[in-house]
């Protein structure tokens, strides 16, 4: 069973967009670099979570999105028991994927994603969360 674990936020300062979301009265509740991603995560809230992004090269995805797009909202992500068994699930049912197979992600989870044409628009991330 699908259920959501985090929205994407991409921004461009990751200190002043943790002040600002700590204003509102969400803690922060885990920060780390993704170097597989060339991207630096906060989560902030108590689950589900809000996850900013800030890209730490300018060639990184994250950092590309906020050029093109501008900072705001960059995707939804949804907890599944097995990234696999999801993806084979996807493919399946006729979903493009931009990954085959799962990838590091953040707090040591295996992530993957979907092409956002599948959700008219919005990039969807799988999270491995044996929680389910």
């Amino acid at each position: 069973m699908m259920r959501l674990h985090h929205v994407g936020v991409a921004v461009t300062n990751l200190n002043e967009a943790i002040a600002r979301y700590e204003r509102m009265g969400l803690r922060l509740a885990h920060r780390e670099v993704v170097a597989s991603q060339e991207v630096e995560v906060a989560f902030v809230g108590e689950g589900p979570f809000v996850e900013l992004l800030a890209g730490t090269s300018a060639d990184s995805p994250v950092s590309k999105f906020v050029v093109k797009k501008g900072p705001g909202q960059h995707h939804l992500a949804f907890a599944v028991p097995s990234i696999a068994e999801e993806l084979k699930r996807q493919a399946a049912a006729g979903a493009k994927l931009i990954d085959r197979v799962a990838r590091p992600g953040a707090w040591g989870r295996q992530v993957a994603f979907l092409h956002p044409e599948n959700q008219g628009g919005v990039l969807v991330e799988l999270v491995e969360d044996h929680a389910g």
